[in-house]
């Protein structure tokens, strides 16, 4: 597989090229990595792979003596693989590390998608990454899961809450009854209690889809619906604020890990921890703005109507204890994991506007 990796990435540009090295670094121990990712560096969960993780580790390795320096090869945007194989393409080594999109690997992943059986659970993006940082580096189940993918994971990433688009003003939930919304298959759950009924898509295809008349509104994070330019064709934009979410994050091959000298190992462990931070920076500086900018382009930025998130969330069933079953099923220990969850949500600071333990 290593073979198949070189071939695909020979084309590529170096961030730092060995032919454009002085003499004094050609001295040093030069290891050739690959920092990949599936979307782009535009999103708030892809670009601290380049600003951070890439560009802040020889200058890290530099400042502590030590003689290694790495010479990275990126591949953003999918060039490598799609959005399907985030995991396998690290699992098999066809990049060395990248982003994760577990949201796509509920099946391997099963542990790092409960924030999508229990939204409406936090209120801050650090609540989310907190948790979810502390639950990988202190949880043996969620330890496993990255063990069984030959991963070694450093850094959750984190987005806003999912709101709701819709092509005409929506202020009951009642008004959602027999409409098509165009989202992610993890939100199914999420919108056929409401008699609704999900429109699979991936980000590239919603704006056209709601254009043509495939689905009547759209349940997207607002950092993402922004930049697809969706409030064009979805201009009415229901603030649900389900709670920021993390759906994945950073990870490197586990026999690549193991390979590198124990000061380089310690330099990405750190930058992993960074990216995350980034991450969560990011999307408190864009959030707001996005808000503005969509009121500003002739959008209408509807307020939640009194109870209405609260009906929401008592109305989606019994998501979690669901979850928990199917995965007891399997063996994997999902009634503890969520019982842990929630308490360290809360010691995180979360208010979770229902407790999607009680019945498990």
């Amino acid at each position: 597989m290593r073979m198949t990796r070189r071939t695909m990435v020979a084309g590529m540009v170096s961030l730092t090229a060995p032919a454009l090295l002085g003499s004094r670094a050609k001295a040093q121990n030069t290891i050739n990595l690959t920092m990949s990712s599936s979307h782009p560096t535009t999103l708030a969960w892809v670009q601290p792979l380049q600003t951070v993780i890439v560009a802040r580790s020889n200058e890290m390795l530099e400042e502590r003596g030590s003689d290694h320096r790495i010479n990275w090869t990126e591949s953003y945007g999918g060039a490598l693989y799609g959005f399907g194989e985030t995991l396998s393409a690290i699992t098999q080594n066809l990049t060395d590390m990248g982003w994760i999109g577990a949201l796509w690997e509920e099946n391997d992943l099963p542990l790092q998608n409960i924030m999508f059986r229990t939204p409406f659970s936090t209120q801050t993006v650090h609540q989310a990454v907190n948790t979810m940082n502390r639950l990988n580096a202190e949880h043996p189940a969620m330890q496993a899961e990255w063990e069984r993918s030959n991963i070694t994971y450093f850094g959750t990433c984190v987005s806003d809450s999912y709101q709701l688009l819709m092509k005409e003003p929506i202020e009951s939930l009642d008004q959602l009854r027999g409409k098509r919304i165009i989202g992610v298959p993890t939100l199914a759950s999420w919108v056929e209690p409401l008699g609704a009924s999900l429109v699979p898509s991936g980000l590239p295809q919603m704006y056209s889809q709601l254009q043509t008349g495939v689905g009547d509104g759209v349940l997207i994070i607002g950092t993402g619906a922004y930049p697809l330019r969706l409030h064009e064709q979805a201009p009415y934009i229901l603030r649900l604020d389900t709670g920021p979410f993390c759906f994945g994050g950073f990870g490197i091959n586990t026999d690549v890990f193991n390979s590198l000298p124990e000061d380089v190992q310690e330099v990405l462990a750190e930058l992993g921890m960074e990216y995350s931070a980034e991450n969560v920076r990011i999307i408190e500086d864009l959030e707001p703005r996005v808000f503005s900018l969509f009121e500003e382009e002739g959008a209408t930025v509807l307020e939640t109507p009194p109870g209405l998130r609260e009906e929401y969330v008592m109305g989606l069933g019994d998501l979690a204890g669901e979850w928990v079953r199917s995965l007891e099923a399997r063996g994997i220990p999902a009634r503890d994991f969520l019982l842990t969850y929630m308490e360290t949500l809360r010691e995180e600071g979360a208010e979770p506007l229902r407790d999607w333990a009680a019945d498990v």
